[in-house]
C-alpha cells in the first residue's frame, strides 16, 4: 500500500508540473562554449533548476545537454550518488511516506506508534539511498555508463516528456555512444533485493518484481519532472516578479 502512496504523490508532483508549465516557452540549454572560451558548463556545475526540485527531490545527476560526450571519473560518479542519496530533503520525504505508511497499516509486522513510525521512516529512505547509490554511483562506475540525466529544454512538451522518462532504458557509456540503462536496472534490483531483510512482509517473487518495476518506474517520472523543473522555476520567479 505504501507503495501506492508513493506512486500517488509522483503523479501529482508531475500534474503539478504538467498544470505550472503550461505554455511556458522551453529555457534554450546554454550552448557549448567556443574553444578557449570558458562559457559551457563543466561536470560539477549547478544542475538546470538547483540542487532541488520542489525544495524536495535531489537534482544533482541533472546535467546540461552541453556535456554529452564528457565523462565522469568513478569518484564522480559515487560523489553524485552520495548526494542525492544523503541531501536531507529525502529524510523528510522518507518521513512523509512513513506517516502515510502508518496511515494504512503498510507492513503490519512493523506495528504502530513510534516504533512502527520510526521503523518505516528507516525502512523508506533506505530504500531511496540504496537504489541512488547503486544506480547513479556504484554500477555506473563499474560498467562505465554515465549515470546523469542531461536535460533537453527544447521541443514539444510530449517530445521532451518522451525523451526524459525513456532514460531509464538508455544511457551514455564512458566510451562513446548510447545502450540499455544497465544500471539503472541493475541497480534497483540490488535495492530491492536487499530491502528483503527488513520488508518481512513482501519476498515473494510478485512482490520483488512489483518493486523493481516500481522503483524505475518512480526514476523515469522523476526525470520528467527534472526535465520541466528549470522552466516551471522560471514561471514562478516571473510571477513572483510582476506582483512585486
Amino acid at each position: 500500500m505504501i507503495r501506492v502512496w508513493a506512486r500517488v504523490l509522483s503523479l501529482a508532483l508531475l500534474a503539478a508540473g504538467a498544470v505550472l508549465a503550461q505554455d511556458q516557452p522551453a529555457q534554450p540549454p546554454a550552448a557549448a562554449a567556443a574553444p578557449g572560451g570558458d562559457s559551457a558548463p563543466g561536470p560539477n556545475a549547478e544542475p538546470p533548476g538547483g540542487k532541488r526540485v520542489f525544495g524536495v527531490l535531489p537534482n544533482y545527476r541533472t546535467a546540461d545537454a552541453s556535456l554529452v560526450g564528457t565523462v565522469l571519473t568513478p569518484a564522480q560518479k559515487l560523489n553524485i550518488a552520495r548526494k542525492d542519496s544523503f541531501d536531507y530533503p529525502l529524510v523528510l520525504l522518507g518521513g512523509a511516506l512513513a506517516g502515510l505508511g502508518q496511515l494504512v497499516d503498510a507492513d503490519p509486522s512493523f506495528g504502530q506508534g513510534m516504533k512502527g513510525y520510526a521503523h518505516r521512516l528507516v525502512t523508506n529512505y533506505a530504500d531511496q539511498a540504496t537504489g541512488n547509490m547503486f544506480t547513479e554511483g556504484v554500477f555506473p562506475a563499474l560498467l562505465h555508463e554515465d549515470p546523469r540525466y542531461f536535460r533537453r529544454a527544447t521541443g514539444s512538451k510530449k517530445s521532451r516528456a518522451f525523451y526524459a522518462a525513456t532514460r531509464v532504458l538508455v544511457t551514455y557509456k564512458d566510451s562513446g555512444g548510447r545502450r540499455f540503462n544497465i544500471s539503472e536496472w541493475l541497480g534497483n534490483a540490488c535495492s530491492v533485493a536487499i530491502s528483503n531483510a527488513y520488508y518481512p512482509d513482501n519476498r515473494t517473487v510478485l512482490d520483488n518484481a512489483e518493486k523493481l518495476l516500481e522503483q524505475v518506474g518512480t526514476d523515469a517520472a522523476s526525470q520528467v519532472m527534472k526535465e520541466f523543473w528549470p522552466d516551471i522555476k522560471h514561471r514562478l520567479f516571473t510571477k513572483k516578479e510582476k506582483a512585486n
